[in-house]
C-alpha cells in the first residue's frame, strides 16, 4: 500500500509517496537488493511500539545510501541519519515506532521536531 507523507512542520515541495512496510518480513527486507531509489519514494517501515533497538536498521545487501527519519508515535521525527551502504547497523537516539528510508537528498528537507502526516 503506497502513502503520501506531508510535512505538517515546513512545506515540502514534493511530498513522498512511499511503501508501507509492517509486517517482520518486509521490515527485515526492507530496501535490499536496491542500487537506486526515486527522490520522491521510500518505505515507511512501522513496530508495534515505540522502542530504540526494535527500530534500528542494517544496510546490508542495500546499494545505495539511504536518509533515515526516525518518528515516535505521534509522528514527531526524534532523530535523523544518512545511513551508508553496506554499514553493520543504525539505532535511533530516541525510541521510534516509525522508520521512514528515503532518497538521501530530501534528508536536509527534514528537522528534529518535525511533525509528519501520513494519508
Amino acid at each position: 500500500m503506497e502513502v503520501k507523507v506531508t510535512n505538517r512542520t515546513r512545506s515540502l515541495e514534493n511530498p513522498l509517496r512511499v511503501n508501507n512496510c509492517e509486517s517482520f518480513f518486509c521490515r527485515l527486507k526492507g530496501l535490499m537488493f536496491r542500487n537506486s531509489i526515486e527522490m520522491d519514494a521510500g518505505l515507511l517501515m512501522v513496530q508495534g511500539s515505540e522502542s530504540r533497538a526494535n527500530a534500528a536498521i542494517h544496510m546490508f545487501f542495500v546499494g545505495m545510501d539511504l536518509g533515515v527519519l526516525w518518528l515516535d508515535s505521534s509522528r514527531k521525527i526524534v532523530d535523523k541519519q544518512l545511513a551508508k551502504s553496506w554499514q553493520p547497523f543504525y539505532t535511533p537516539a530516541s525510541p521510534a515506532k516509525y522508520i521512514l528510508e528515503i532518497h538521501p537528498e530530501r534528508l536536509p528537507e527534514f528537522e528534529l521536531g518535525d511533525i509528519l502526516n501520513f494519508e
